[in-house]
Order: structure tokens, then sequence, then C-alpha cells
């Protein structure tokens, strides 16, 4: 395994900066945010390490050169937006932009993006399917004819009330997850798995890692703290954020130690990639730094930087 970061929490710094930093940390690898030059709508969003809009080959050898000078891999590219949406001129917008990122991971010869499959959050989930049928089978397609596997987070997510009642993102589970590579079967269309979000909707975080083993494309390293006072107070059916914290790795419910030795033994030989969404490492750059070199110190027990 490649213990590595996301580069969604260091939008002030440049991609040589990014590698640097990762280097002189001691990481082995990157996930690159690949969002358009425009307004971030969210938290963590908008973040654009790789400008994928006119990707060139010749951009693809400068961005492999500056990750190269730090002795650093690029464990994927990411965007992760809603192309799921009602509104079918901002899905079309996102579905695009997804095509110019897999081009650019197949000139960067990564051969592989994550982000998420969307949803129209005021339908059910059978309400959704007609479209992710629509959406996701020609792209995936794309992503085969140009040899790039896409991983998709497990994240609902459901952070704000603008995402209530469905949350914005449709691969939540197990369930839904066979659902939807009976329906695509292809080995170009995987997972990008986050244990944290097992946690938060009370699931077995491990069980996913035997049961889609081959599913395994790339893993997110973030943790969530339960407070289980708040959560008898406002129930399961609450805005999540009223009882539940993203943390770093080691701050939260997640066994970290027998989640890798799970990892293991399922043979996943891929990049485990910090995340962090902690508030509490947020206030600066220096903070934000600070919480990758603590998240590193505390990984590499698990796992080789």
């Amino acid at each position: 395994m490649q213990l590595g970061f996301v580069s969604a929490i260091l939008p002030d710094l440049s991609l040589k900066d990014v590698v640097e930093f990762a280097n002189d940390v001691e990481y082995s690898c990157v996930e690159l945010m690949c969002w358009p030059l425009s307004k971030a709508e969210r938290r963590y969003a908008g973040v654009t390490h790789v400008d994928v809009t006119k990707f060139t080959k010749s951009d693809a050898n400068r961005v492999l050169d500056i990750a190269g000078e730090a002795d650093i891999d690029i464990s994927g590219l990411g965007y992760y937006p809603n192309p799921l949406t009602p509104d079918r001129t901002e899905a079309k917008t996102y579905i695009d932009h997804i095509k110019k990122v897999i081009r650019a991971a197949e000139l960067l010869g990564v051969n592989r993006m994550n982000t998420f499959i969307g949803r129209d959050w005021t339908k059910s989930i059978d309400g959704n399917w007609p479209r992710f049928r629509q959406v996701w089978k020609p792209l995936i397609k794309f992503a085969e004819n140009h040899g790039v596997r896409i991983g998709i987070e497990n994240c609902p997510m459901f952070f704000s009330n603008d995402e209530w009642p469905g949350g914005k993102n449709l691969a939540i589970s197990p369930t839904i997850w066979r659902r939807m590579f009976d329906e695509i079967p292809s080995e170009y269309f995987g997972l990008n798995y986050d244990p944290s979000h097992m946690v938060w909707q009370h699931m077995d975080y491990l069980k996913p890692l035997r049961d889609f083993s081959d599913k395994l494309f790339h893993i997110h390293a973030k943790d969530v703290r339960i407070d289980k006072h708040r959560l008898d107070e406002v129930g399961i059916l609450a805005n999540p954020l009223e009882y539940h914290t993203p943390k770093l790795p080691g701050l939260g419910e997640v066994d970290w130690g027998r989640f890798v030795s799970v990892l293991g033994d399922v043979g996943y030989t891929g990049p485990v990639c910090v995340e962090v969404e902690d508030r509490v490492f947020e206030g600066s750059l220096d903070s934000r730094k600070q919480s990758l070199i603590q998240s590193a110190a505390f990984l590499s027990n698990f796992i080789l930087g």
C-alpha cells in the first residue's frame, strides 16, 4: 500500500508546493484535485491542482515532471460533483468535466479518477435509477475506452440542509453498490472507499473490504467521532452533523490497525489517502499542514509512506 493524502486541504499551495510538502512529510502519493477554475459551491470543492480544461500531452509531461522531481506518485485525479442533479444544464457541465478528468488521467498514465455517482436528493433510490443508467452507462464506457478506472466514493453527501432528505450521492451502501455493479458490470467501475461514512451510518466498515475486494480502487483515510449523547437527543433522522464529526485518522471510531490488516488480507496494494475534514485543523495553512503531519505519523504505524 502507498500512504498519501487528498490535495483538497491545501488549496492555497501550487502543485509543486503540494508534492514537495508530501515528500517532506514522507508520503508517497497524492490524489490531485481537478475542479474547474470557478467558485466552489461547498467546502473542500473548487480546488484545482491540475487544470484539465484543455489538457494536452505537454501539460501531462509538466505535471509528471513536477511530481517526479519530488518523488511523489499521483494516486488518482479527484473531482466530486453531482452529475445526477435535477438541473440538466448543471449536470451536463459536471459530466463533461468528468470526461476531461478521465482524458487527463489517461494522458498522465495514472489511469484512475475518483468521483461521486450523484443523486437527485428529493427522490428515492428507485426514483434516481433511470438517470443513473442514462448517465453512468455511457460514462463508464467512455472510461473503458480511455483505460481509466473510476472509483466512486461512498459518501452520502448529506451534511447541510440543502442536501436534505436524501443526500447528493447515490452510492451509500453495499446493497446499492451491488445493484450498480450488476447494472454496469465493468472492470473500470469500482469504489473509492472511505470507512468513516459507514461509521456514521451505523454500518460495519470492515465487511465491505472483504465483500468488494475486487472493487477497491482507492481508499480515503478519514475518521469520524459519533456523539452518542447528542444522537440520543436528536435521533438518526437529524442532520448528521448534529451528532457526528469528521476527524483525523486515530481521533475517531475507526480501528485503523484492524482496517489496514483486513485491507492486507484481501490483497489490497493501492493508495490509502488521508482526507482532512477536521475543523479543528482548518484555522490556518500551518494548522492544515500539521493535520497531514499528524496523520502521517499515526498511519505510518500501519502503512509505510
